[in-house]
């Protein structure tokens, strides 16, 4: 992937704009998580409601410091055992998180990728939406033709690139030991 794409998907995510781009097993939708109007453009994309909440997706743990309370040593070492990686953790989060992240929860769902191409973007950007390119019932998209054939021209860049090699999307897990997915 060379640099002027990368910076392309940059600064489209901070224009406000959707972008798509490969993950750990699949495609995802993504944006700024602070811009209200992105983040609804792509639930609606997806048909997803809002009270589901979404998942962020960052390059280290700190990225998330605005976002999710203190965690105890032991949940700390827990959390930090699995990233980088494919584990998503739904954590307590601030009460300034908006909804439209968090849904009808007092807790947001987090993942530090180990993915090289999300990693360079959060490293740059912060931390994204990243949720799975598909409409609400369908497949999640594991190639940009899909998310071309599901979205047509409305994520607002694709970002060319290729899967992590994992054939299922992230487990969720919560502190007190459940897996979600």
């Amino acid at each position: 992937m060379n640099s002027w794409h990368i910076q392309q998907a940059i600064r489209c995510v901070r224009l406000g704009g959707v972008l798509a781009y490969p993950t750990e097993a699949v495609w995802g939708l993504g944006c700024d998580p602070r811009n209200a109007k992105a983040v609804r453009k792509i639930l609606t994309m997806k048909s997803r409601p809002e009270h589901k909440g979404l998942v962020l997706v960052g390059s280290s743990l700190d990225q998330f410091d605005d976002w999710i309370k203190p965690l105890s040593p032991a949940d700390l070492a827990q959390v930090q055992a699995t990233w980088p990686g494919p584990t998503t953790w739904v954590l307590p989060c601030v009460d300034s998180v908006p909804v439209w992240l968090r849904g009808h929860h007092e807790s947001l769902a987090i993942r530090v990728t180990d993915h090289p191409l999300v990693k360079t973007l959060c490293a740059t950007i912060g931390p994204l939406v990243s949720t799975s390119a598909n409409p609400a019932g369908k497949e999640p998209a594991r190639s940009a033709l899909r998310v071309r054939q599901y979205f047509a021209q409305q994520p607002d860049y694709i970002l060319q690139g290729v899967l992590g090699g994992r054939d299922k999307p992230s487990e969720i897990r919560t502190l007190d030991g459940k897996r979600l997915r």
